[in-house]
């Protein structure tokens, strides 16, 4: 490590937010002046989730704190108390690591626990994706508080990018640079049909699918009924149509739905359920697959990227600015297997994928290596829209 370079701190807690991450930490690595620091928290020390931390050493970084935050109870107030274990856990690594700039991506609650350590030690902060919009989990609000604790912003597209004006953040701040998930699409030699048939444990067919339901956090109670409606929907298809799930995060309520998946996929021919990918393997699988079902993000960020159509079940990703790829339907058994039909006549076609073209993460690096002191970047001002109209 070059002593003299300003520390640059990542956090990362999932196998979704780390894939997002490899390509802006091997930027911010290939940088001069700049040094990589690197947080494992939340799923990846957790086996029922993967264990990822392994992943993460694949991918040939270094793990320089861990931070334990999971309970084994995934109820709204064990969340809550994972947050704040978290809080305690990111306060001592950041009093070990006096990273100049801290990193964090998205809206998971790991995040925020970082975020806060982060604001009250006065340690700058830099928050991808902020501004994008999912109605249908409580990442909503935190990807907005995130932001608001933040003092440097990359917006994945340019609605965003306006969304954060509006929440009050200086444009000069806020950089449109696109989803750094495509730059793995652009870079990455993705492991052929045979391949990835064999990786995951089940050979492609003649129709397959990508299938990832997650918790909708807003409302309690809901997910199940709507994990029940998908598995009616997918049931109807012809068996031999094989299925690959991979499960989901431990938000609240994620245990159950990962037990009722793996239940699901152990009694239905051609189907397998999967903890983790990792990146290599689920984009190999994706740019293989006929269509991606569920409410991911990743159906809406990646697939299109690759022409691959894109089933949106329910609210979890409402808001969100999709490609012509992609197929919103309620959580409702027959229109979930009506927008399926339309995806497959659709099939696969080149689109146009709004967020970005796979050099963002050059980009963000570039910026970050331009601004020549970090700690200007506490003096935050809101920055107030133009009078429009008479006040409510």
């Amino acid at each position: 490590m070059n002593s003299g370079a300003r520390k640059i701190c990542f956090v990362t807690g999932s196998r979704a937010d780390f894939g997002l991450l490899v390509w802006p930490m091997r930027a911010i690595r290939e940088t001069s002046g700049l040094t990589l620091q690197l947080i494992a928290t939340g799923m990846h020390l957790a086996p029922e989730f993967g264990y990822t931390f392994n992943t993460i050493r694949d991918e040939g970084f270094e793990v320089d704190e861990r931070v334990e935050t999971l309970l084994a109870s995934d109820t709204g107030a064990g969340v809550a108390k994972s947050v704040g274990l978290g809080v305690i856990g990111f306060a001592d690594a950041f009093a070990r690591l006096h990273p100049d700039l801290v990193v964090l991506l998205g809206d998971r609650f790991e995040m925020f626990a970082a975020a806060q350590a982060a604001m009250f030690m006065r340690l700058p902060m830099a928050h991808l994706f902020g501004g994008d919009v999912t109605e249908g989990a409580v990442d909503e609000s935190i990807r907005h508080a995130i932001s608001k604790m933040s003092h440097l912003h990359f917006a994945s597209n340019a609605g965003s990018a306006q969304r954060l004006v509006q929440l009050g953040e200086d444009p000069s701040r806020i950089h449109t640079i696109g989803s750094v998930g495509i730059d793995a699409i652009k870079r990455l030699e993705l492991m052929d049909r045979d391949s990835i048939g064999r990786a995951v444990g089940l050979p492609l067919g003649e129709r397959n699918a990508l299938v990832t339901f997650h918790p909708v956090t807003v409302e309690a109670g809901r997910s199940m009924a709507e994990l029940d409606e998908l598995f009616a929907a997918l049931s109807a298809l012809d068996p031999a149509f094989r299925l690959i799930f991979t499960l989901a995060n431990a938000d609240a309520e994620g245990r159950a739905l990962n037990e009722r998946t793996k239940a699901f996929a152990a009694a239905r021919p051609n189907t397998i359920a999967v903890a983790s990918l990792g990146q290599l393997r689920y984009l190999s699988l994706m740019s293989q697959v006929d269509v991606v079902i569920g409410n991911s993000s990743s159906g809406i960020l990646e697939a299109p990227s690759f022409g691959v159509p894109t089933v949106d079940v329910g609210d979890r990703q409402k808001g969100r600015e999709r490609a012509a790829s992609v197929f919103h339907t309620a959580p409702e058994r027959g229109a979930i297997g009506g927008a399926i039909a339309q995806a497959l006549q659709r099939g696969r076609k080149d689109t146009v994928n709004p967020y970005g073209d796979g050099d963002s993460s050059r980009r963000f690096a570039d910026i970050i290596a331009g601004i020549p002191d970090f700690g200007q970047l506490l003096k935050k001002s809101f920055h107030d829209l133009p009078a429009s109209g008479a006040r409510p």
